[in-house]
């Protein structure tokens, strides 16, 4: 006697008759389109794509309705609506990724990575020059940043979370708004409190100093709300067993948001990496290599290309511009690639 196996089935996935209907849909919207970028006189991408939003949000709207009702053709409009406003959102960002890879990887070299400017001009050939003092100078100013801002960001965000002082208000008030502070306020800071009294030099340090101020924030307020997702049982538990508040926090709240507080820093340099005008004001913009912070003017990636996007005007410069682009979104993409590596790894373990 044989027997015969049945599948489970999903009824959350549509039947193949819904996706012939879909199919249809779409047939008919795309023809509506165009009929309407004929009579209403809409031309160019932006046009035929308001015009296919148009007719398919109606087009789905109308068939749901005969086919369910009012409720169906309610949830195929708001739908509608959100995968349209999903796609918006991914357009500027796809432009920008193809147009910075089509116009960066010409520039491309070997010694773009062993090289610097201290010999050659932006205006000089493409095989001339590199962008090793700028990748040097922004390793060191984003790692001095991180180290002066990782135990501040991380004990504010303890202090508001854990230990929620009479000043807890008033500190997360200033990290709110000194999120919203524009970056050349943070380099004349430091401009005008350090350098100009104290120092009276431009260096790497004082970019690092102006870049910590930006990364604070955005580490503090990130570090807090993943210090909020620990349940409180986890604390009571370390208290019960005799343990001291500051002993939980560290032996059992802080490795349990590992992974949280590596994406908080990751944030955080994500946010300044990419900075110009703190960079411009204190660090000094060298075009020769400096591995000392405190001395010397030191360069980085965002000077490099402003500096071929002002000074130059020719061929070799606009390829040395884009080219820095490349660097520079490649060392972010790097960056959130480790983050999520490690994000999925603890969540493994």
């Amino acid at each position: 006697m044989s027997t015969t196996t049945i599948k489970p089935g999903r009824p959350w996935e549509p039947t193949a008759k819904e996706r012939s209907q879909k199919g249809l849909n779409l047939l008919i919207a795309v023809a509506l389109s165009l009929v309407l970028l004929f009579v209403t006189g809409l031309n160019g991408k932006l046009g035929w794509v308001a015009a296919f939003f148009f007719s398919y949000v109606s087009v789905s709207f109308i068939a749901e309705y005969r086919r369910a009702g009012k409720p169906a053709a309610q949830d195929s409009l708001l739908t509608s609506i959100s995968r349209f406003a999903i796609f918006l959102a991914i357009i500027p960002i796809v432009s920008i990724l193809a147009t910075v890879i089509s116009k960066g990887w010409r520039g491309l070299h070997w010694g773009l990575f062993t090289q610097d400017m201290s010999e050659a001009t932006v205006n000089s050939p493409i095989q001339e020059g590199g962008m090793l003092a700028a990748i040097v100078g922004t390793l060191i100013m984003v790692g001095l940043a991180l180290l002066f801002t990782l135990p501040i960001a991380i004990l504010t965000a303890l202090y508001l979370t854990e230990i929620k002082g009479k000043f807890a208000r008033p500190i997360r008030f200033l990290v709110q708004a000194m999120s919203g502070v524009p970056s050349i306020v943070a380099g004349l800071f430091i401009l005008s409190s350090i350098v100009y009294p104290v120092t009276g030099e431009r260096s790497g340090l004082m970019g690092a100093l102006a870049l910590s101020i930006l990364m604070i924030p955005t580490v503090a307020r990130t570090a807090e709300e993943v210090l909020l997702l620990i349940p409180n049982d986890l604390r009571e538990a370390g208290l019960a067993l005799g343990a001291t508040q500051w002993r939980t926090v560290a032996m059992v709240v802080v490795p349990a948001v590992k992974s949280g507080l590596v994406t908080a820093i990751i944030l955080g340099i994500a946010r300044v990496i990419g900075e110009t005008a703190p960079i411009l004001l204190v660090s000094g913009g060298g075009d020769a290599t400096n591995f000392n912070p405190v001395s010397g003017p030191m360069g980085s990636i965002p000077f490099y290309v402003w500096n071929a996007f002002l000074l130059g005007g020719s061929e070799e410069s606009t390829q040395r511009t884009w080219a820095g682009l490349l660097v520079l979104l490649l060392w972010v993409l790097i960056l959130f690639t480790i983050a999520r590596y490690i994000s999925s790894r603890s969540q493994k373990r």
